[in-house]
């Protein structure tokens, strides 16, 4: 199972619901980690450094971010961009069926866009 690095933007009630749904899933806010008002570059830092795929509505800058990581040959352990408009249950279900069915190390170097339909 992968663990997971939820932004400070991230919809909380997704971050509820993801732990309510399966509280096995390894999910932390940038907030329980002394990231708080952290650049997007220190975040992805800090989630290659922890192993962490990180989840996020900031489509505007974190995929730059993401994939200049990956054309310095830096760790990217992933990000999954949640769409604003995506459906809470929807997002919630991609996530938990990402998380319970990917292997470590298996969304390195990628961004992935949700909902996955």
């Amino acid at each position: 199972m992968i663990r997971l690095l939820a932004d400070e933007n991230l919809n909380n009630n997704i971050v509820r619901g993801v732990r309510l749904r399966d509280p096995d899933i390894d999910l932390v806010r940038v907030q329980d980690v002394g990231l708080s008002g952290a650049n997007d570059p220190t975040v992805l830092e800090w989630a290659a450094g922890h192993q962490r795929i990180l989840l996020t509505h900031d489509v505007a800058t974190i995929t730059a971010f993401a994939y200049e990581r990956v054309r310095a040959g830096k760790p990217m352990a992933g990000v999954f961009e949640v769409g604003r408009t995506v459906a809470l249950r929807s997002a919630i279900d991609d996530i938990v069926l990402l998380a319970t069915c990917s292997e470590d190390g298996e969304w390195d170097g990628q961004v992935q866009y949700l909902p996955l339909r």
